[in-house]
């Protein structure tokens, strides 16, 4: 909508009592997901420039926390079971390569 010169966003709330406790509830669990997600990037992430540096011993440590954090978000049901297996295979093989 534009308004003397400025866009405002003209965004829908819902009216149902029902209807506005889901948009908080999916609110919330879009923010702890986000998160859940980011960090699981950041351990895969650790254990990829390990793998460049060539340190074995530090990859396969960084690899155990990311393992641990990607099969959390699997029982979480942030990340799909297939996607982590395929990180997981992937990880592995770049340690088992150095």
């Amino acid at each position: 909508m534009r308004d003397s010169g400025t866009y405002t966003s003209t965004k829908a709330m819902a009216n149902i009592k029902s209807a506005i406790k889901r948009a908080k509830q999916n609110k919330k669990r879009n923010e702890l997901k986000s998160a859940q997600r980011s960090s699981a990037r950041t351990a895969i992430k650790k254990v990829e420039s390990a793998v460049a540096s060539a340190d074995k011993d530090t990859a396969k440590k960084a690899f155990h926390i990311a393992e641990k954090s990607l099969d959390s978000m699997v029982t979480k049901g942030v990340i799909h079971k297939n996607k982590v297996a395929r990180t997981k295979s992937r990880l592995s093989q770049k340690i088992k390569s150095l």
